[in-house]
């Protein structure tokens, strides 16, 4: 939490902000995330480390939510449907992993997995009285067939078998979406409690750390790592498409959330959708 000059020169920072039009915001959003790419990139010299952080941080937020549950004994704000979406990710980049690569991914993959399956049963059974059913609406048909769909007809061009190479797509589409039911949810509600929001920040920092590690190889490759699995072939390119949607879905509630802690208040409020 900032001092009381800090806060109110933040307030006025950030209230500048507001009044400025849409290119504007946009150019400091490129901006703030250039600077951040290339601090990280001058620090850490395996990119793949990003990776790790990235599940790292994932699994850390999930861990948020089991002390939410087992000491509030409430699942109010949460979202079953993308808690089920990263189940199904998970599990799913699980078994690529596990007979593709073998490593400290598959050992994160299994505790997010683990950890998630356990929020789903509470959900679902013991704290069921409190789930919000009617604010988590939407379809996960709209989430689900067109991630298939789309890893059917682009996908990775490598040794291994067509149908491990479809579900690759697959998930790295899914991941890219997962969060969305519960952003949407977040959004009918407006006022947030801390340990969702905590989750939900939590998930905003695993994807920037994800999406840096293919922003940083694209730069220091002058773009030929966008063509490294088949020459021309659109797999790289759209893996990185959605690291970028995903960034940008999540960008928004972040802003937020940062503004709400700097402040020192618990409680994220969101402002309501435009009609």
């Amino acid at each position: 939490m900032g001092s009381k000059r800090e806060i109110s020169e933040l307030n006025k920072l950030l209230g500048w902000m507001r009044r400025q039009p849409t290119k504007v915001k946009m150019f400091t959003g490129i901006t703030i995330v250039i600077v951040l790419l290339a601090s990280l990139n001058m620090f850490v010299e395996d990119h793949n480390h990003f990776f790790v952080a990235s599940e790292a941080i994932h699994a850390a937020g999930i861990l948020v939510l089991i002390h939410k549950l087992n000491t509030k004994r409430n699942c109010s704000g949460l979202s079953l449907k993308t808690q089920e979406l990263t189940a199904t990710f998970t599990a799913v980049r699980l078994g690529c992993s596990f007979f593709m690569e073998g490593d400290i991914h598959t050992v994160l993959d299994t505790l997010t997995l683990g950890f998630t399956a356990w929020v789903i049963y509470m959900m679902r059974f013991k704290l069921k009285s409190t789930y919000m059913a009617e604010l988590d609406s939407f379809p996960l048909a709209y989430v689900l067939v067109p991630c298939a769909v789309l890893s059917v007809f682009v996908h990775p061009y490598t040794s291994h078998y067509l149908f491990s190479r479809i579900l690759w797509a697959f998930w790295v589409y899914l991941e890219s979406i997962s969060v969305l039911p519960q952003l949407l949810m977040m959004q009918k509600i407006q006022v947030l409690e801390p340990f969702t929001t905590h989750y939900v920040f939590a998930l905003g920092v695993a994807q920037f750390m994800g999406s840096a590690h293919w922003m940083i190889s694209v730069y220091d490759t002058a773009g030929k790592y966008l063509y490294m699995l088949g020459s021309g072939y659109i797999w790289l390119p759209m893996v990185l498409l959605t690291e970028i949607v995903q960034t940008f879905i999540l960008a928004d509630f972040c802003y937020y959330y940062i503004k709400s802690v700097w402040n020192g208040r618990l409680l994220v409020s969101l402002p309501r959708p435009r009609v």
